[in-house]
């Protein structure tokens, strides 16, 4: 049997070892989780960050205009020292304004354009249809400026039928995703492991 099978073995019942209680078992697993986490993390950011957009074009390009993108992101680390943690919210203010930018054009059309155009253009199938009238009586159940009563009132009743399926079906498939996880861990354990089963 393997090294690495052995050690995955451990580690697989060390965090089943949490169905019974909390134990030292448990959170040597955790904080190794972490802790290795962490470490591949900061290697990657090394790598794909840090050294070619920032070390490698000033040391090696003599690109010193990435200096000030460098010295922001120092400015980050600051936020451990109380004295000059002020400096921080000029690289965080940077990101918030530069990422809401971005982002908010981005959502626009990705989010809103693009589901109003997949709402709309398919009217031909009975797919179509039911997509459009899921979408018109939840947003008038959260259409709050007008009373729910009438045929508003109905249509918003219908709303929270959808409502309740979309959570039902997303809840479904938390299940089943977390129930594949077990399945995987089981076979891995009876089978790698154990050799009970093939």
């Amino acid at each position: 049997m393997h090294t690495g099978t052995l050690i995955a073995a451990f580690l697989t019942l060390c965090i089943f070892s949490f169905l019974y209680k909390d134990n030292p078992f448990y959170k040597f697993a955790e904080h190794l989780l972490v802790g290795v986490s962490v470490g591949y993390v900061l290697v990657i950011a090394l790598n794909t960050t840090l050294m070619p957009k920032l070390l490698n074009p000033v040391f090696k390009e003599g690109r010193f205009d990435y200096i000030i993108p460098g010295i922001l992101g120092l400015f980050m680390l600051l936020r451990f020292f109380p004295k000059y943690a002020w400096l921080s919210r000029i690289s965080i203010a940077l990101i918030i304004g530069a990422g809401a930018g971005v982002a908010i054009p981005a959502t626009l059309q990705a989010k809103i354009f693009a589901q109003m155009q997949a709402t709309m253009i398919n009217f031909a199938s009975v797919d179509g249809i039911i997509v459009f009238a899921g979408i018109a009586t939840t947003l008038a159940y959260f259409f709050f400026s007008k009373e729910h009563k009438g045929w508003f009132g109905t249509s918003a009743r219908v709303g929270t039928w959808f409502l309740m399926i979309f959570f039902g079906a997303t809840f479904g498939y938390t299940v089943m995703s977390r129930i594949s996880l077990l399945i995987g861990r089981m076979q891995f354990l009876l089978g790698d492991f154990l050799h009970v089963i093939k």
